[in-house]
């Protein structure tokens, strides 16, 4: 159902896309690495509790969401990740773990790291754990409304690889 909702909302936008079939992955990396896309146009949708309101934060999946920043840049009072039980029921028809990064179509705000801007083409779970959606992010921009802001941090794993 998700595939095809996107799908058709991106063909009615006149929204230039693929779509990539690929085996189950369960996360961005794995994501990436399934359909030969470097990770930093792969994209992560997170969601967020921003002052009790649910929001979809879109970071490179070679990052984690910053939710300070997020913080910061809404000026909000408080923001956390949301639980599965909080949104499950908001994005009916798409796997857990693979809601696209579309929070117009769910009622949502979307907020994406402006680092995305600089790619020419994003890529993202199109509502299962095995259809990716790639585009020009200028059409990703057009069709998704998204405020941009810095809101990206580098993976904390990464950063204690880095130690070692």
């Amino acid at each position: 159902m998700s595939v095809r909702r996107i799908r058709e909302y991106l063909d009615g936008n006149k929204a230039r896309y693929a779509r990539l079939p690929h085996s189950p992955a369960y996360t961005a990396s794995e994501v990436a690495q399934a359909v030969h896309i470097p990770g930093r146009e792969v994209v992560k949708t997170v969601v967020l509790k921003i002052d009790g309101r649910m929001a979809l934060a879109v970071v490179p999946s070679t990052h984690d969401v910053d939710l300070d920043r997020v913080k910061e840049v809404l000026g909000a009072m408080s923001v956390a990740l949301a639980t599965e039980g909080e949104f499950a029921d908001r994005f009916q028809g798409s796997q857990l773990g693979a809601m696209p990064p579309f929070g117009n179509l769910y009622g949502m705000g979307t907020i994406v790291d402006r680092s995305l801007a600089k790619e020419k083409f994003i890529a993202f779970n199109a509502g299962t754990h095995t259809d990716v959606f790639a585009m020009p992010f200028a059409d990703y921009r057009r069709l998704a409304h998204p405020l941009l802001a810095r809101i990206e941090m580098e993976k904390m794993n990464d950063l204690h690889t880095a130690q070692i």
